[in-house]
């Protein structure tokens, strides 16, 4: 197998080499900022296999989702408004199990994000997630206010998240199979 893999360095503090295949097949590869190209070029190279494998699983997902269909503006309104009525009742449960407080809660329609958390402690959460199972919303829901604890994702912050959602990682994996799906149907 001898290809020419196409690949973005993205250079930070961090002390290992990682690879990333994006939705579209962007290949990024994160690296520390003392690593040459040459070490890079040869993890890239040494990984190859693992690349290729990946790229095709995005070029099928991506061909997949080719075929969904969009949401109209009134649907989407309409998932805002069902959003806005249920989003805000499961905050309002799971703060108190965590032990935190938050500010404002806004509902989007995002085309990359479930949910974020600000530093002032508001919330902002996709509309599609009402597509979604409602553990889904939950686990998205927690882990948001998880962040008012831990503004990172480090083990503390997942030790958190489990504490009060110990299904977390069932739904979570729930959504990272699924979620383009639901993503795809936004215009």
């Amino acid at each position: 197998m001898d290809h020419q893999i196409k690949y973005t360095v993205v250079r930070s503090g961090r002390r290992t080499l990682g690879l990333q295949v994006k939705k579209d097949g962007e290949i990024i590869v994160r690296a520390p900022y003392k690593i040459s190209q040459v070490q890079i070029d040869r993890f890239v190279k040494e990984h190859e296999e693992w690349l290729l494998k990946h790229l095709e699983k995005a070029e099928k997902q991506s061909a997949a989702l080719e075929n969904v269909e969009k949401l109209t503006a009134e649907e989407i309104k309409k998932l805002a408004d069902q959003a806005g009525k249920i989003i805000p009742g499961r905050a309002a449960y799971y703060a108190p199990k965590i032990g935190v407080t938050y500010g404002r809660i806004t509902i989007r329609n995002q085309k990359t994000r479930w949910g974020s958390c600000s530093s002032k402690g508001n919330l902002n959460f996709n509309c599609l997630l009402m597509l979604a199972p409602p553990e889904v919303i939950d686990s998205v829901v927690v882990h948001e206010l998880c962040h008012r604890k831990e503004m990172n994702h480090s083990k503390r912050f997942y030790d958190e998240v489990l504490k009060v959602f110990p299904e977390y990682h069932q739904w979570n994996g729930w959504l990272k199979e699924h979620g383009n799906e639901l993503l795809a149907r936004l215009p």
